[in-house]
């Protein structure tokens, strides 16, 4: 078992150059297949995820290669349109491989995916919208089998902004000889640079950057070259850390204005804040409470920075009211900074953090990605030494993790633990005190 030693107590100080985004370069990937040929993705980050999405591109008859930071796909031979289990389970993003099947094969049969426990996130969106393009589906516990071999235009009007049920319906429209619009569409920038490579390749979407996309299928695409946008949620990660170690940060290559939400919450936090278009600034001596944080699609503060940014108001002067709107369990990760020394008082969507001078390093284990990231940044700013386990949720998403911070002077090395210790995940205490923000009761 491998896990990340970090001997906190030291400010970050350095520049961290961003890369390419892990939420666009999975739906991307995907998308591919539609193609049926030879795509050259630049800018993919080195993650497992990545990772994943390679070996299913490779079962379903592709050739995938990693030339460095570009990906190189070809799928002319693709033969396959379905996904066993195990390569679902792998990843949540497995999920985007429907409608692309759907739309280069008229079917699909795949699993229900795998990925960070963070709540229900059914796919009932997903096969609604493409059952009004026509698709008859046979669903079981786990199995879903998808054919649309007559699909038909049509307008679907998504219950909630979903961006992978955004992604998928895209997919999926590019089948239709006709019209699909998409109502209430996800208006994420990851939607964005999605229809960015499908129009590379010859796609007619339209409504880019707001809630109704409307796309003309039964086109041929043809293969493309496309660069992956920078990663916006390793940026408020990396600024979450510098923020939470009272560091100074010069973050590049990245698109600022992805980012103004995240911020926003940091400048009301007592930090200094400059950027250009492509670079942010952070400096940070003294750190407030944030007061009240509301997680929300795009453009309001994503909830893939809530946990970094708790990590970071944990060691705040005052009181920080964080509401979690889109995942029902996104606080996985509030038992690892409790057991760190942080104060914070959390229910199923709401959690109140009563920042302390100081943290404690600890042994925790990593319950998902960004809460497996807020965990490092508590042991960046904790006195002592922190050891972080089940570190492969963390490498699912951070590209380089270890050395960029050790670049920024952190003490952080990735080792094995050759003692035999069996670690658990830490439970909650039993304690009840109320909510204060009004969520009922929560442990402590």
């Amino acid at each position: 078992m491998e896990e990340y030693h970090i001997c906190g107590g030291k400010p970050l100080y350095g520049t961290v150059k961003i890369h390419g985004a892990k939420n666009s370069a999975l739906p991307i990937l995907a998308a591919t297949l539609v193609t049926g040929g030879r795509c050259v993705i630049r800018n993919c980050p080195e993650i497992t995820d990545v990772d994943a999405a390679m070996d299913i591109l490779r079962h379903l008859g592709c050739e995938a290669t990693r030339i460095g930071q570009e990906v190189v796909v070809d799928t002319t031979k693709a033969n396959r349109w379905d996904i066993p289990t195990p390569l679902m389970q792998a990843m949540r993003g497995a999920v985007i491989f429907l409608g692309a099947l759907i739309a280069r094969f008229g079917a699909a049969e795949i699993t229900l995916p795998g990925g960070c426990p963070l709540g229900a996130r059914p796919i009932d969106f997903h096969l609604a919208g493409l059952g009004r393009m026509g698709a008859t589906i046979i669903a079981s516990d786990q199995q879903i089998l998808c054919n649309l071999q007559q699909p038909e235009e049509c307008t679907i009007a998504l219950p909630f902004p979903s961006v992978g049920a955004t992604e998928n319906l895209l997919l999926g429209a590019l089948r239709c000889r006709g019209r699909v619009v998409i109502c209430n569409a996800a208006k994420e920038p990851e939607i964005d640079d999605l229809i960015g490579f499908l129009r590379t390749c010859g796609a007619d979407i339209s409504g880019c950057g707001t809630s109704v996309l409307q796309i003309k299928g039964g086109k041929t695409l043809y293969p493309g070259s496309y660069t992956v946008m920078p990663d916006r949620m390793e940026a408020a990660s990396y600024l979450a850390a510098g923020a939470a170690t009272r560091g100074e940060l010069l973050l590049k290559d990245l698109r600022t204005d992805h980012l103004t939400a995240v911020t926003e919450v940091l400048c009301r936090m007592g930090c200094q804040v400059q950027q250009t278009e492509k670079e942010i600034y952070l400096k940070c001596r003294k750190l407030t409470a944030a007061g009240a944080i509301h997680t929300a699609p795009y453009d309001g503060f994503p909830t893939d920075a809530q946990a970094p940014l708790m990590a970071a108001a944990a060691v705040a002067k005052g009181v920080t009211v964080i509401e979690e709107t889109i995942f029902s369990d996104r606080f996985r990760h509030v038992p690892a900074l409790r057991r760190m020394g942080a104060k914070i008082y959390a229910a199923k969507r709401c959690a109140v953090v009563d920042g302390v001078t100081k943290l404690q390093g600890a042994r925790v284990n990593a319950t998902d990605l960004r809460g497996g990231a807020a965990m490092v940044i508590a042991g960046l700013c904790a006195e002592g030494e922190s050891q972080v386990g089940c570190i492969e949720h963390i490498e699912r998403g951070y590209s380089h993790f270890v050395e960029t911070l050790r670049s920024c002077g952190a003490q952080i090395e990735r080792r094995t633990d050759t003692d035999g210790t069996k670690r658990k995940t830490e439970k909650a205490a039993t304690a009840y005190l109320p909510c204060s923000s009004g969520c009922g009761t929560a442990p402590y």
